[in-house]
């Protein structure tokens, strides 16, 4: 079954913010610029097309001038259950330095533990996990 691809247009930060998701997940970024692809709408090492390949996925690119950039009201990328809590934990707290914590990683009344944090970018992040029920 095929997922959403989360696709990011950034305000002239897109190799910043794929190096930074890189830095926070592990992976490898692969970066195309305007000149890459023959694009004039923009300055010649602009990122046309980015892409982090990894245990998280994510691309994007830069805006052309005039053309809308990140904003994610109503909307949180869910990483819940994705990873051991370790990993989720180490993601969720390099995605917090700069960003803003809206709720810390903690257990929850209801048993599983989760946190929001917008990250230094503008991106909203839910990470958590259920206990673990295994022998």
């Amino acid at each position: 079954m095929a997922s959403p691809q989360i696709y990011i247009s950034f305000p002239g930060t897109a190799r910043e913010a794929l190096g930074f998701y890189a830095e926070v997940f592990g992976g490898e970024v692969s970066l195309f610029t305007y000149q890459d692809f023959a694009r004039t709408d923009g300055p010649p090492d602009a990122v046309a097309h980015g892409v982090l390949d990894g245990a998280v996925a994510l691309a994007g690119a830069d805006a052309p001038a005039g053309e809308e950039t990140i904003r994610c009201e109503g909307l949180m990328l869910s990483l819940l259950g994705t990873a051991e809590p370790s990993a989720l934990h180490q993601w969720f707290d390099r995605l917090a330095v700069r960003g803003t914590v809206i709720d810390p990683l903690a257990p929850k009344p209801w048993g599983a533990s989760d946190g929001q944090v917008i990250d230094r970018h503008g991106l909203h992040w839910l990470i958590g996990y259920e206990p673990d029920h295994g022998p």
